[in-house]
């Protein structure tokens, strides 16, 4: 029955992309750690041009980047500063996942996709991660610091599980959780605004 569906294979494209994509959004090098994985034992298929992602070497890297990554954000401070640098990794991780489903289309419209929903979608959830540890470190001394950190890793772990094996459902949390980032984001720099401005009207 699905089978009669017009472009099945590019929607179920796009669900796996979006669903690396938000999985690079809360941890940058997990979800390649997965794809590695899977097409390294020959889980998933993986086109010629990114078939770097299935070598040995890149399993390794992105292990052990994997490892060093979420210990780090255990650790003060230094989960600040790799807030820093998280979107614009995130953006490039969600953009080259993206885009390895997409090996059949133009190289301008591959990329541009990837960039615009994978690198969008990826940037959108780790920005508003780095907010969401921003404040509890302004509301909690950093004490709750871990259990966003938690989060973080659980979120990348489930969705990339989730892109690979249930794509529909990945993209479909993907699509919730950006939209949930941005409804939250929004109140929460409202709020942040608000009690700026009390100050400075007494």
């Amino acid at each position: 029955m699905l089978d009669n569906v017009p472009y099945l294979p590019y929607l179920l494209s796009a669900f796996i992309g979006i669903g690396l994509a938000a999985a690079s959004g809360f941890r940058v090098f997990l979800p390649m750690f997965a794809v590695s994985l899977a097409s390294y034992m020959h889980w998933i298929p993986m086109s010629e041009n990114f078939e770097w992602l299935s070598g040995l070497p890149t399993l390794i890297t992105t292990g052990i980047a994997t490892i060093v990554e979420i210990l780090a954000y255990y650790i003060p401070f230094i989960d600040h500063l790799l807030d820093t640098i998280s979107v614009p990794m995130a953006t490039i991780a969600g953009s080259v996942l993206f885009a390895s489903q997409f090996a059949d289309l133009g190289t301008f419209p591959q990329w541009a996709l990837a960039l615009i929903a994978g690198g969008g979608t990826a940037a959108t959830i780790s920005s508003g991660f780095a907010g969401l540890r921003a404040a509890s470190t302004a509301t909690t001394g950093g004490l709750g610091n871990s259990v966003v950190g938690t989060a973080e890793t659980a979120g990348a772990g489930i969705m990339a599980f989730l892109a690979m094996f249930a794509p529909i459902i990945a993209g479909i949390c993907a699509i919730i959780i950006v939209i949930g980032v941005i409804v939250f984001g929004r109140r929460l720099w409202r709020k942040f605004r608000k009690n700026k401005e009390l100050p400075q009207q007494t």
